[in-house]
């Protein structure tokens, strides 16, 4: 839609004066105004929230700064990854799975399922356009987004309303250790690791004890690696499965008729009689009960899918934390000394959030994600929203986009109505 005449002059106005804008003297970016809000990120959320906002009848646009959608699926994940939640769990607004697909589907499935998603409902996300600068304009009283395309080609985009749906795994984190230049092998994250199919007969170390360093520790077993484990921390280790049902929707189930302690008391003693004490195998449990843990910090229990037995029989060693690095060497905090030929980071990702977005209200610098704490983070001020940072998966998200399309209508609704109204008058 094009940008009013009197919100074009002003907004040009401010790019004479603004540096960044520049070349020669000459504005050299071109400025679009958006007629409903702009989504930063074509993840699941972001294309969860465009769903929801064409469900009721609000357009919008979604920015993308890789060439596809759910990039962090299809370039940043390894090959055997499956959904750790039933299919059911895992469900967009608006469009089921296939039928014929299995409980946990995997990597390739869930891509092909976020393809159609938004094939079904005519999300077409601009890629190749990355947010250098999100700023709102009290003077404007609308949200000025900076791009930059794949071949430097600057864009300004103007809008009411901006959706931040970049998510919790934006960036991987990348851990200091001393000495992490002198190993000499190689040290690679997760989000680059494919299969342990280059790493066979190799002693490899995996730090962190998650879902991903769980399974990819598995990976390696099974790609005759011989594999370690760090576990820095206590870590929850349950069942995926128990009682015949998947972990979660049983604990889902339970949690409607049961406090919240009970379940989880229900869950470890399953766990104990399915598992053993996994203390006796470096895996230590936190005091807190792991969905009280899980509201409380948003740490997610490990669902075993074969990794403690490999844990168990010796395949898999564990360690402690790392105290330094040396040449093909790892020196841990009880003193030992390991010979290792590669280390994988299994050490999660972060909210890029602050490098993009100038708003600290809403989201905090430190990490990245909404002050406050789910069921309440999805909204800010100034028509700020964010989808996809609950700590909850793909469920939260879509929790969130239902609640923020619903928000966004009326305030559509309303802007519309006042249109309307003076319509007659802009046509005298």
């Amino acid at each position: 839609m094009a940008l009013p005449q009197c919100l074009m002059r002003e907004i040009q106005g401010k790019q004479a004066h603004d540096p960044s804008f520049m070349e020669k003297g000459i504005i050299k970016t071109r400025c679009e105004y958006v007629d409903g809000p702009v989504i930063v990120g074509a993840g699941p959320s972001g294309l969860a929230a465009a769903a929801c906002l064409k469900q009721k009848g609000v357009p919008s646009v979604v920015l993308e700064r890789s060439g596809c959608i759910a990039s962090l699926w299809q370039l940043k994940t390894y090959d055997r990854l499956r959904l750790h939640l039933p299919k059911q769990f895992c469900e967009l607004p608006f469009m089921d799975f296939p039928t014929d697909f299995p409980t946990y589907p995997t990597k390739e499935q869930f891509i092909k399922y976020l393809e159609e998603y938004a094939k079904n409902f005519d999300i077409r996300p601009r890629f190749n356009e990355s947010v250098a600068h999100a700023e709102y304009d009290c003077t404007l009283r609308l949200w000025r987004l900076k791009t930059v395309g794949a071949k430097g080609e600057e864009t300004e985009y103007v809008c009411r309303w901006l959706v931040a749906a970049t998510g919790e795994n934006a960036e991987p984190v990348m851990p200091t250790m001393e000495g992490i230049d002198d190993f000499g092998g190689c040290i690679k994250h997760t989000s680059l690791y494919k299969s342990g199919e280059e790493f066979q007969l190799k002693n490899v170390l995996v730090v962190g004890c998650g879902n991903s360093g769980m399974e990819v520790c598995l990976d390696l077993c099974n790609h005759k690696a011989k594999p370690s484990i760090v576990v820095r921390d206590t870590v929850h280790v349950l069942p995926r499965e128990m009682l015949g049902k998947s972990t979660f929707g049983l604990s889902m189930w339970l949690l409607k008729w049961l406090p919240i302690r009970l379940v989880d008391r229900l869950l470890l003693l399953v766990s104990w009689l399915m598992l053993g004490d996994t203390a006796r195998f470096g895996l230590d449990r936190p005091r807190l009960g792991p969905l009280q843990l899980k509201n409380l910090s948003g740490k997610t229990p490990v669902l075993d899918v074969g990794t403690l037995a490999k844990i168990k029989s010796g395949d898999i060693k564990v360690f402690p934390g790392i105290k330094r690095l040396k040449r093909h060497t790892v020196e841990f905090v009880d003193g030992q000394i390991k010979k290792f030929d590669a280390i994988i980071l299994a050490t999660g990702y972060r909210s890029n959030v602050p490098s993009w977005l100038k708003e600290e209200e809403m989201f905090s610098r430190k990490d990245g994600l909404p002050r406050r704490a789910f069921p309440n983070g999805w909204k800010g001020e100034c028509g700020l929203y964010s989808v996809g940072f609950t700590k909850r998966g793909i469920l939260g998200a879509s929790m969130d986009a239902k609640r923020i399309a619903e928000d966004i209508e009326r305030c559509w609704k309303v802007e519309a109505n006042r249109n309307t109204s003076l319509l007659p008058y802009s046509l005298s």
